[in-house]
């Protein structure tokens, strides 16, 4: 695709619920590093040459396992998505768009990536993100609820905001659209506008999810994919990577 395009996965983070010593994007799914799968699924999509990997946790080993195939950036503090895609502003100063993934969701599928992008390209916004349109938070669906920030849209279906759950109303975790956290940015709005982020939330953490906040207070349209809630599975826990194990087998 378009060479002023570039991916950034975020992989820094210690895994301590998973109850194993490794860094998480490393623990095995399918008989390989969870990473490994959405790092094939980059490479098919064609977006990026050399994705940018922000490593924190046992960074050293996540470098040594994965190669020189990759740019990395250094998260030495784990303060949040917005501070980790910060972390990597260098990697993305020349890039015009940059798109944001994540090591621990490994079933992202490259026909998803390819359709962010050319839907951000059409639109040309600040912020274009994918979404999660759940029947309700029953079986497996649960893992979404505590998990996910809600998309709040106005009556014409305009995204208002996306809330994270342990900040959200008990009417706003009714909502069944859900924030996988998938965006495409414009690259010089994102960067400025990273600078910006306040860590006044529960976790007292730095959201990328606030940036559409920001955007729509600065009247951007924000346009958004739907994508199948498999692609949205991350692993947080023993059980969930049970899960992973199992759904997409």
């Amino acid at each position: 695709m378009d060479n002023k395009i570039k991916i950034v996965i975020l992989a820094g983070g210690k895994g301590t619920r998973m109850k194993q010593d490794i860094p998480k994007v490393l623990v095995p799914l399918r008989g390989k590093p969870m990473i490994k799968h959405l790092l094939e699924s980059v490479e098919k999509s064609g977006i990026c040459d050399r994705p940018c990997i922000v490593v924190g946790y046992g960074r050293d080993e996540v470098m040594k396992e994965l190669g020189d195939k990759y740019d990395y950036a250094i998260q030495e503090e784990q303060l949040g998505t917005g501070h980790a895609v910060l972390c990597a502003k260098d990697y993305l100063q020349d890039a015009e768009h940059i798109l944001v993934l994540y090591g621990d969701n490994p079933y992202m599928t490259p026909e998803t990536m390819q359709k962010l992008i050319s839907e951000h390209l059409k639109y040309q916004n600040k912020i274009t993100m994918a979404t999660v349109k759940l029947t309700d938070f029953e079986d497996w669906r649960s893992f979404f609820y505590t998990n996910f920030s809600r998309i709040i849209r106005d009556e014409n279906g305009k995204i208002l905001k996306s809330v994270e759950f342990r900040d959200a109303s008990d009417e706003e975790k009714k909502v069944l659209e859900v924030n996988p956290c998938y965006f495409c940015f414009n690259s010089p709005w994102l960067i400025e506008n990273l600078k910006t982020l306040k860590n006044n939330n529960n976790q007292k953490e730095y959201y990328l999810t606030d940036l559409v906040k920001a955007a729509i207070e600065e009247g951007e349209k924000i346009e958004s994919i739907n994508i199948d809630p498999s692609e949205a599975l991350a692993v947080n826990s023993k059980d969930e990577l049970d899960l992973l194990e199992k759904f997409n087998s």
